[in-house]
């Protein structure tokens, strides 16, 4: 017998071979009667395990001998199963297999065999299948624990939750990378500062995370060294550097290094730093990898409304004249003060220039991502000052400064900050029998990654991590959940549902980390100086009743069993709070959810679909096609794409969501082929005014070009 429980050709009853990449193809193209072959998709996935994945998949008599087999060949790491008894760990992967998991497209069986399963060394044999992946999951974030373990078995299968990539990938695995998605690093005025960033780059990109870097506190081209005048290089340069370093350094050759650097738009190199990204840039400047983003406070769009020009100012002279860093200071509260201080140098350019170059790169490009600073920070529950955020635009925290010596060494270790990721299928958790207990479930898994994420290499990152227990509780599958209940996205009934059910998460996530911090006598380091602490964080929930405005979605909660949290419950929970604490300084993130929506069967995060039929590049294979999750023919008219629905819908489904998220979400805008930068620049100004704390990237639809359109292809028609 084997543990992993794929069909054998035997048992498909199927005779003569079928190609199983001809199959999914076939998706995309109507049927006779006009109809989506959906059909043909379930067929290639059939075709897909019994062709390939179970003649490749190695046998093993039973679940012990196969664990055994691995740990003694070092696929698996022995302590995470030996904090269980063998008996149980037989019967979890039993109850992983009567769940009867089958993979809904082709491309979802295809992604997870090619870029999460456990392979032999020289990669010609499958060691897991879908269920086992999910068990060793469990198993290690379990820790010892049967019933957590259990619930996460119970959660992965049902889909309900999704760990992000890193942890699905890793967890378990003796050569693994870290389980960690991203990691945030500041950088400060010094080259002690600068080596040990590029440095700690190198470190985090190898172990496979993405790595966001502040380049804020950096002094401006120009600016003086030991006081003599025009020595310092500026941004650039260090931008050369690192985009270097993450072209070196990646997971095994699992993951490319990618890593993004933010700048705050009154920097002075902020011109410099976008016209890398300019499509005619001179090569030894141009940055082609890295990703951008900007750090954008209200004053600058209060300037653009008047006209008026924009002051830059120095970063170092800031830090002299101010005692803290640039990236520290509020800029939009300091800006007269700035203006009007002589020992600031300072330079100017137009404030509607600057908005006009941001919206052509964004139109080139895509980038940069863009970050609402004061909004961002009106919304931080924590004390201190949120100053940039990640490669994906949804990750906000504060962090604080390291002091290195001349050997890069540290002096003080500061607070980097990490991001600890996995996300809810709102299809499938709002359907839960326990919609609490999901959530909850899902908080204790994202924490015990944060509990066994201690990357020695770099002490910023481990002492972040310590002190918050920082967790990022994402969602996915928004828009194909609201077209399986009729409901158009961006409609009065999508925005109602997405407040109401985000309002809920946020309570059930909370009130699972206030029992994590009453079961370990601990809340996060600076709980005092919160929002959480004084009380004032749940003003906006006991202030009055919250309920759905709209009747379909009142019916849909109630239909659902899903309660939703009352005035009561919220007082009841903020005495709690206060008394005991919560245990994770930040608990939610949506992030963009891309390679595990295809395993999950799920739309990715909570923007709309690209297309109805979407296309992938996947390597020697070629063209791949993924049909929109939970679509039919007969729901059709709800699965208008994100280019066709238009950036005020999607901003304002995401403002919803945002009011309840600690952190951010990654909000992605689609424009028609016909869009200008103005449209651009339309679109900045209604989401931040729409109280949305980050923009990631902008996406223009591609024009078809004369004669290539396809008879009967779905992906063209709808």
């Amino acid at each position: 017998m084997t543990t992993i429980a794929l069909e054998s050709p035997a048992s498909t009853g199927i005779g003569a071979r079928k190609d199983y990449h001809a199959l999914n193809a076939q998706l995309n193209l109507f049927a006779a009667d006009g109809s989506i072959q959906f059909s043909k998709d379930h067929e290639a996935v059939s075709e897909y395990l019994r062709q390939h994945v179970v003649p490749n998949t190695k046998e093993f008599s039973g679940v012990a001998e196969r664990l055994d087999w691995l740990v003694a060949h070092a696929y698996y790491e022995k302590d995470f199963l030996d904090d269980y008894s063998p008996e149980f760990v037989t019967a979890l992967h039993a109850s992983a297999h009567d769940t009867g998991h089958q993979f809904a497209t082709f491309l979802g069986a295809f992604k997870f065999f090619s870029s999460y399963a456990l392979k032999s060394f020289d990669g010609t044999t499958y060691l897991e299948g879908y269920e086992e992946r999910v068990v060793a999951t469990a198993l290690f974030l379990g820790r010892g624990d049967e019933l957590l373990a259990t619930r996460l078995v119970d959660e992965m299968l049902t889909g309900r939750f999704q760990p992000a990539t890193p942890t699905f990938l890793n967890a378990g695995k003796a050569q693994r990378g870290e389980l960690v998605s991203c990691f945030l690093l500041r950088l400060e005025d010094n080259l002690e500062s600068i080596g040990r960033g590029v440095n700690s780059a190198l470190q985090l990109s190898k172990r496979g995370g993405g790595v966001a870097l502040l380049l804020t506190n950096l002094r401006e081209t120009g600016a003086p060294i030991k006081k003599i005048e025009n020595q310092a290089s500026g941004v650039v340069p260090v931008m050369k550097i690192l985009e270097d370093s993450f072209s070196y350094a990646n997971q095994l050759g699992a993951r490319q290094g990618a890593g993004a650097v933010y700048l705050h738009a009154h920097h002075p190199d902020i011109l410099r730093f976008l016209d890398t990204k300019r499509e005619n840039a001179d090569e030894k400047i141009r940055i082609k990898t890295l990703s951008l983003g900007v750090v954008i406070p209200d004053v600058a769009f209060q300037l653009a409304k008047e006209n008026r020009e924009m002051h830059l100012f120095s970063p170092y002279d800031v830090e002299r004249e101010y005692g803290k860093p640039l990236s520290d200071i509020s800029v939009n509260d300091n800006y007269d003060d700035l203006v009007a201080n002589p020992r600031v140098r300072k330079t100017t350019v137009s404030a509607r220039e600057f908005f006009k170059t941001l919206a052509e790169l964004q139109f080139e490009s895509g980038y940069p991502y863009v970050l609402f600073e004061d909004t961002v920070n009106r919304a931080n529950p924590l004390a201190g000052w949120i100053n940039m955020s990640n490669l994906c635009s949804e990750i906000l925290q504060v962090n604080t400064a390291s002091v290195h010596d001349a050997a890069i060494g540290y002096q003080e270790v500061g607070r980097d900050i990490s991001c600890n990721l996995g996300s809810l299928n709102i299809a499938q958790a709002f359907a839960s029998a326990d919609f609490g207990a999901t959530v909850e479930t899902a908080v204790r898994a994202l924490t015990s990654v944060s509990d066994q994420t201690e990357i020695d290499a770099v002490p910023s990152i481990v002492e972040g991590n310590r002190a918050s227990h920082a967790i990022g509780l994402g969602q996915m599958n928004l828009h194909g959940f609201l077209a399986s209940q009729r409901i158009h996205y961006g409609s009065a009934e999508g925005i109602d549902f997405t407040d109401i059910y985000f309002l809920t998460v946020t309570y059930h996530a909370l009130r699972a980390s206030n029992l994590i911090a009453i079961e370990r006598g601990e809340a996060f380091a600076g709980f005092e100086a919160s929002a959480y602490a004084d009380g004032s964080y749940f003003d906006k929930y006991t202030d009055g009743e919250w309920q759905p405005s709209t009747e379909r979605i009142r019916e849909l909660f109630s239909t659902a069993r899903v309660a939703i949290p009352s005035r009561d419950d919220w007082i009841a929970l903020r005495e709690s709070v206060q008394r005991h604490g919560i245990y994770n300084a930040y608990l939610q993130a949506v992030p963009p959810t891309g390679s595990i929506s295809y395993v999950n069967n799920s739309t990715a995060s909570i923007h709309p679909i690209a297309a109805t039929v979407e296309i992938r590049k996947e390597g020697k294979l070629g063209r791949v096609y993924y049909p929109a999750p939970h679509m039919t023919d007969d729901n059709l008219e709800f699965f208008e794409d994100a280019y066709e629905i238009g950036y005020e819908k999607i901003i304002d489904t995401y403002a919803a969501a945002t009011r309840h998220v600690d952190q951010g979400l990654s909000l992605t805008l689609f424009f028609r082929d016909t869009a200008t930068t103005r449209d651009i620049n339309k679109a900045q100004i209604y989401a931040w005014r729409a109280g949305i704390k980050t923009l990631y990237y902008i996406r223009l639809r591609q024009p078809a070009l004369e004669g290539t359109e396809i008879e009967g292809c779905v992906s063209c028609a709808l």
